[in-house]
């Protein structure tokens, strides 16, 4: 794995697979999701297929940049998102997200790339192509939302679930991270 710094200061985890003479595919991963979620062997296929892939870990994830000191109340932001409502402050928004990952893209010396997202990343990788069209190849969006309120909205258990205080220790972190999987996956 690698760490790009970027002309913002955040400073990007990441990992290539294949050539970077190949065209380029970006992967996004979702909330609290880690790169490593677009697991080796995934990434190996579809570089075995053509593509420069690049993973990496989104601020405040991983192994990139942590915003130390600052709260949100997820539940508030949300509701606020669910309702229409206005949001409460925030430190950073999904367009800035978007801009780290073109500012991952400008470290790389990748002028464009296929992006793929999943989740929370979908609705980056939307915002990438809605903000930066001219860097985007394809988009693909999978079990992600446009961010309407008509369209895919978890269930107010879920919203709940999400807002939860912080945890003591590691082990309640992981423990935390598992549940809220199986709640958005379902059983296996």
């Amino acid at each position: 794995m690698t760490r790009a710094k970027l002309a913002s200061g955040i400073e990007l985890e990441y990992d290539t697979f294949g050539s970077p003479d190949d065209p380029a595919l970006l992967l996004v991963m979702g909330f609290t999701a880690q790169m490593i979620l677009w697991n080796e062997e995934f990434c190996q296929r579809l570089a075995d297929a053509g593509r420069y892939v690049i993973r990496f870990d989104n601020r405040d994830c991983g192994l990139s940049s942590k915003l130390d000191g600052v709260e949100v109340d997820t539940a508030a932001v949300l509701g606020a998102a669910m309702s229409g409502g206005p949001l409460p402050p925030v430190p950073y928004t999904l367009s800035d997200m978007a801009a780290d990952a073109i500012g991952l893209l400008d470290a790389l010396g990748i002028e464009r790339a296929h992006i793929a997202g999943a989740s929370m990343g979908g609705m980056i990788a939307q915002t990438i192509a809605i903000e930066h069209p001219t860097r985007v190849r394809s988009l693909t969006s999978i079990m992600s939302t446009t961010g309407s309120r008509r369209v895919g909205q978890p269930t107010v258990k879920l919203i709940l679930s999400a807002g939860r205080r912080p945890v003591p220790t590691q082990g309640d972190a992981v423990e935390m991270g598992l549940e809220m999987f199986r709640k958005v996956c379902g059983p296996t």
